[in-house]
């Protein structure tokens, strides 16, 4: 199922939260199992199909890094469990920001920054409003920036344990 299609979305990397609220609110008050109790069996299973999409597209959209997952998904870009393979330079980088964390325990300036400098690789295809003009170059551009925010993030969920 097409997500962007279900909450009658255009194809972008990010939504205003109140519009995605908005329109997950409308979808299930029109699919909520509730309203269907005296349908048929297979009306009955097609509602809850809609409802659990319904949730599962607001949990992407709500949620920046599934929500650029899923647009990189859509596009072709990336496949689902794709085995990627970051540049050498990222992965020394990280190293060095394991071993600054494990000695300190906390979240430094140096990451901050890092963020930040990898964001500021994509912000321009990230806030675009028509992905259409997006070329091949801007998708891999962020494809890379996903990666290596899911390989940060990773990072610092196991700090937070």
């Amino acid at each position: 199922m097409n997500y962007y299609k279900l909450f009658d979305l255009p194809e972008k990397i990010f939504f205003d939260k109140k519009i995605i609220t908005q329109k997950y609110l409308e979808l299930q008050k029109k699919y909520h199992p509730d309203f269907f109790t005296n349908e048929n069996e297979a009306e009955k299973e097609n509602t809850l199909q809609f409802s659990a999409a319904t949730n599962i597209a607001y949990k992407i959209f709500a949620n920046k890094e599934k929500s650029i997952e899923y647009f990189l998904l859509q596009k072709g870009v990336i496949i689902a469990n794709e085995k990627y393979q970051l540049p050498a330079s990222f992965l020394m980088e990280m190293m060095d920001i394991n071993e600054e964390l494990e000695e300190n325990n906390l979240k430094t300036k140096k990451i901050d920054d890092f963020e930040k400098s990898i964001l500021a690789d994509v912000e321009h295809v990230i806030n675009i409003e028509n992905t259409a003009s997006l070329t091949d170059i801007d998708l891999q551009n962020l494809k890379l920036y996903y990666y290596k925010k899911k390989y940060l993030s990773r990072i610092l969920d196991r700090l937070e344990d």
